[in-house]
Protein backbone atom coordinates (compact mmCIF):
# COMPACT_ATOMS: atom_id res chain seq x y z
CA UNK A 1 0.00 0.00 0.00
CA UNK A 2 1.66 3.45 -0.92
CA UNK A 3 2.34 5.67 2.20
CA UNK A 4 0.19 8.47 0.85
CA UNK A 5 -2.78 6.63 0.42
CA UNK A 6 -5.73 8.45 1.49
CA UNK A 7 -7.81 5.71 3.83
CA UNK A 8 -11.56 5.78 4.13
CA UNK A 9 -12.84 4.32 7.46
CA UNK A 10 -16.69 4.22 8.27
CA UNK A 11 -17.52 5.96 11.00
CA UNK A 12 -17.47 3.00 13.36
CA UNK A 13 -13.72 3.05 13.16
CA UNK A 14 -13.20 6.40 14.91
CA UNK A 15 -14.35 10.31 14.95
CA UNK A 16 -17.90 11.45 16.72
CA UNK A 17 -20.20 11.77 13.38
CA UNK A 18 -22.26 13.80 15.64
CA UNK A 19 -20.36 16.73 14.52
CA UNK A 20 -20.04 16.37 10.88
CA UNK A 21 -22.37 18.33 8.25
CA UNK A 22 -25.27 16.44 7.08
CA UNK A 23 -27.39 17.16 4.01
CA UNK A 24 -30.00 18.46 6.50
CA UNK A 25 -27.88 21.21 7.26
CA UNK A 26 -27.79 22.48 4.12
CA UNK A 27 -30.99 21.50 1.89
CA UNK A 28 -30.62 20.17 -1.83
CA UNK A 29 -30.78 22.89 -3.83
CA UNK A 30 -26.12 23.55 -4.11
CA UNK A 31 -26.23 19.81 -4.38
CA UNK A 32 -28.33 18.95 -6.69
CA UNK A 33 -26.61 21.74 -8.98
CA UNK A 34 -23.09 20.40 -8.39
CA UNK A 35 -24.16 17.08 -8.89
CA UNK A 36 -26.38 17.84 -12.20
CA UNK A 37 -23.28 19.25 -13.53
CA UNK A 38 -22.21 16.13 -13.88
CA UNK A 39 -25.14 14.21 -15.05
CA UNK A 40 -25.89 12.98 -11.28
CA UNK A 41 -28.97 13.20 -9.72
CA UNK A 42 -29.95 13.02 -5.93
CA UNK A 43 -32.62 10.97 -5.00
CA UNK A 44 -33.52 10.95 -1.06
CA UNK A 45 -35.35 8.37 0.85
CA UNK A 46 -36.87 8.84 4.17
CA UNK A 47 -35.16 8.90 7.55
CA UNK A 48 -34.64 5.43 8.82
CA UNK A 49 -34.84 4.10 5.65
CA UNK A 50 -32.25 1.75 4.11
CA UNK A 51 -30.38 4.02 1.73
CA UNK A 52 -29.82 1.88 -1.38
CA UNK A 53 -26.51 0.94 -2.55
CA UNK A 54 -24.59 2.78 0.32
CA UNK A 55 -21.13 0.53 0.19
CA UNK A 56 -21.09 1.58 4.13
CA UNK A 57 -24.50 1.00 5.28
CA UNK A 58 -26.14 3.18 7.74
CA UNK A 59 -26.66 6.83 6.56
CA UNK A 60 -23.55 7.17 4.53
CA UNK A 61 -24.46 7.82 1.01
CA UNK A 62 -25.46 5.18 -1.89
CA UNK A 63 -24.52 5.31 -5.75
CA UNK A 64 -26.23 3.37 -8.23
CA UNK A 65 -25.90 4.18 -11.65
CA UNK A 66 -26.37 8.19 -12.26
CA UNK A 67 -28.27 8.21 -8.73
CA UNK A 68 -27.02 9.73 -5.32
CA UNK A 69 -29.39 8.22 -2.32
CA UNK A 70 -29.12 9.86 0.63
CA UNK A 71 -31.06 10.45 3.73
CA UNK A 72 -31.48 14.21 5.70
CA UNK A 73 -28.85 13.00 7.79
CA UNK A 74 -26.19 11.74 5.58
CA UNK A 75 -22.77 13.16 6.22
CA UNK A 76 -21.93 15.90 3.45
CA UNK A 77 -18.59 14.53 3.30
CA UNK A 78 -20.29 11.13 1.81
CA UNK A 79 -22.06 12.68 -0.77
CA UNK A 80 -19.12 14.10 -2.47
CA UNK A 81 -16.70 11.04 -1.71
CA UNK A 82 -19.63 8.86 -3.29
CA UNK A 83 -19.95 11.87 -6.12
CA UNK A 84 -16.48 11.90 -6.81
CA UNK A 85 -15.76 8.19 -7.38
CA UNK A 86 -18.86 8.98 -10.18
CA UNK A 87 -16.97 11.55 -11.29
CA UNK A 88 -13.17 9.59 -11.24
CA UNK A 89 -14.43 6.19 -12.34
CA UNK A 90 -14.28 5.19 -15.61
CA UNK A 91 -17.33 4.81 -18.37
CA UNK A 92 -17.71 0.92 -18.19
CA UNK A 93 -17.38 0.96 -14.30
CA UNK A 94 -20.06 3.95 -14.42
CA UNK A 95 -22.65 2.24 -16.87
CA UNK A 96 -22.62 -0.82 -14.41
CA UNK A 97 -22.25 1.02 -11.09
CA UNK A 98 -24.19 -0.41 -8.21
CA UNK A 99 -22.75 0.24 -4.88
CA UNK A 100 -19.17 -0.89 -4.62
CA UNK A 101 -17.05 1.90 -6.94
CA UNK A 102 -14.29 -0.48 -7.11
CA UNK A 103 -11.10 1.89 -7.99
CA UNK A 104 -7.44 1.54 -7.10
CA UNK A 105 -5.44 3.27 -4.46
CA UNK A 106 -4.55 6.28 -6.91
CA UNK A 107 -8.20 6.86 -7.82
CA UNK A 108 -9.10 6.68 -4.09
CA UNK A 109 -6.56 9.25 -3.63
CA UNK A 110 -7.98 11.37 -6.46
CA UNK A 111 -11.13 11.10 -4.94
CA UNK A 112 -10.72 12.38 -1.93
CA UNK A 113 -8.63 15.39 -3.30
CA UNK A 114 -11.72 15.98 -5.32
CA UNK A 115 -13.91 15.90 -2.84
CA UNK A 116 -12.26 18.54 -1.10
CA UNK A 117 -12.14 20.82 -4.32
CA UNK A 118 -16.01 20.46 -4.97
CA UNK A 119 -16.82 21.07 -1.33
CA UNK A 120 -16.05 25.00 -1.94
CA UNK A 121 -19.31 24.40 -4.22
CA UNK A 122 -21.98 23.88 -1.43
CA UNK A 123 -22.90 26.27 0.15
CA UNK A 124 -22.52 26.81 3.82
CA UNK A 125 -19.36 23.74 3.46
CA UNK A 126 -16.39 24.57 1.91
CA UNK A 127 -12.94 22.91 2.25
CA UNK A 128 -11.90 24.15 5.59
CA UNK A 129 -15.06 22.35 7.14
CA UNK A 130 -14.38 19.47 4.36
CA UNK A 131 -11.18 18.48 6.30
CA UNK A 132 -12.93 19.01 9.75
CA UNK A 133 -15.39 16.69 8.88
CA UNK A 134 -13.08 14.13 7.43
CA UNK A 135 -11.31 13.85 10.23
CA UNK A 136 -13.40 13.57 12.69
CA UNK A 137 -15.37 10.83 10.54
CA UNK A 138 -12.27 8.72 10.47
CA UNK A 139 -10.19 9.30 7.39
CA UNK A 140 -6.96 8.35 7.90
CA UNK A 141 -3.88 10.35 6.41
CA UNK A 142 -0.24 9.28 6.84
CA UNK A 143 0.23 13.03 7.88
CA UNK A 144 -2.01 12.61 10.48
CA UNK A 145 -4.90 15.05 9.47
CA UNK A 146 -6.95 15.47 5.52
CA UNK A 147 -5.48 19.01 5.71
CA UNK A 148 -2.22 18.15 6.21
CA UNK A 149 -2.37 15.21 3.88
CA UNK A 150 -4.02 18.19 1.03
CA UNK A 151 -1.26 20.65 0.91
CA UNK A 152 1.32 18.49 1.49
CA UNK A 153 1.35 15.00 0.33
CA UNK A 154 -1.06 14.62 -2.22
CA UNK A 155 0.90 16.07 -5.50
CA UNK A 156 -0.15 12.40 -7.10
CA UNK A 157 -3.83 13.05 -6.63
CA UNK A 158 -3.56 16.57 -8.05
CA UNK A 159 -1.34 14.81 -10.85
CA UNK A 160 -3.62 12.20 -11.47
CA UNK A 161 -7.28 14.49 -11.71
CA UNK A 162 -5.30 16.79 -13.70
CA UNK A 163 -4.05 13.27 -16.26
CA UNK A 164 -7.52 12.23 -16.47
CA UNK A 165 -8.69 16.17 -17.32
CA UNK A 166 -11.00 16.64 -14.21
CA UNK A 167 -9.47 19.57 -12.44
CA UNK A 168 -6.54 21.70 -13.97
CA UNK A 169 -3.71 22.64 -12.25
CA UNK A 170 -4.75 25.40 -10.47
CA UNK A 171 -6.94 22.95 -8.95
CA UNK A 172 -9.74 24.27 -10.51
CA UNK A 173 -12.75 21.54 -11.43
CA UNK A 174 -13.27 20.81 -15.57
CA UNK A 175 -16.95 19.74 -15.08
CA UNK A 176 -16.10 16.29 -16.87
CA UNK A 177 -16.18 12.65 -16.48
CA UNK A 178 -13.46 10.09 -16.83
CA UNK A 179 -13.80 8.58 -20.22
CA UNK A 180 -11.07 5.97 -19.44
Amino acid sequence: MPMNEAIVQSNRNGGDPDVVLRLEDVGQVSLAKLLGAYGLRIITVAPDEEIPGSFWGDEEAGLINDELIARADTPLHSILHETCHYICMDKARREAMHTDAGGDYDEENAVCYLQVLLADHVNDFGRDRMFKDMDRWGYSFRLGSARAWFERDAEDALAWLVRHNLVTRQQLPCWTLREN
